[in-house]
């Protein structure tokens, strides 16, 4: 199955998924929203093509996610990995990949949905946060869990050394969870 992984920022994400060999061969595409992420750096150096294209170039949502579409489409990808891209998603891709987009999420959901996921479970003070992937839908963070890790919030954590457990759990987590989409072992 070919996929495109969509980023918008720094790629540690997309850059764990590369890593592994077995998703990295079925990695067709890189789409991008920011000129300049260092994502686009890491797909160079990883060989894997880029569909980079800025918003604000697009009379609206609806016409950029329609040249996303087209490009997927000549690529042949039929499953959407996201990976720190920071737009929701709207209706032309969702009905073009219904129940073939997933996404990572920083919160053990449904609590902490949303940006700043991190920062609002330490503000409230909760034991454990974790990660969640699950299928993209038309709402903020509530589609269909696919699976969850917790992570402990120590006394000692602050927001930088929680966010940096949470990113190692992210790391570890979501090539597992693709792999299994892709037909390989957890």
């Amino acid at each position: 199955m070919k996929i495109a992984i969509f980023a918008s920022g720094s790629g540690s994400n997309f850059q764990a998924l590369v890593d592994d060999a077995a998703i990295k061969e079925s990695v067709a595409l890189l789409v991008c929203d920011k000129p300049g992420a260092f994502v686009l750096e890491r797909a160079e150096a990883a060989g894997i093509p880029v569909f980079l294209f800025s918003p604000k170039a697009f009379a609206d949502k609806a016409a950029f996610e329609r040249e996303i579409v087209a490009k997927l489409q000549e690529s042949g990808v039929e499953f959407l990995v996201l990976a720190g891209y920071m737009r929701l998603i709207g209706p032309t891709l969702l009905e073009a990949y219904e129940n073939k987009i997933v996404n990572l999420h920083p919160s053990l959901l449904p609590a902490f949905p949303g940006k700043d996921a991190i920062g609002q479970a330490f503000a409230a003070k909760v034991a454990e946060t974790g990660v969640t992937a699950h299928f993209v839908d038309a709402g903020m963070d509530t589609g269909s869990i696919i699976a969850q890790q917790s992570v402990a919030i120590l006394p000692a954590d602050t927001t930088d050394s929680l966010t940096t457990k949470i990113h190692k759990v992210e790391h570890q987590f979501y090539p597992k969870v693709v792999k299994k989409i892709l037909g390989g072992q957890s």
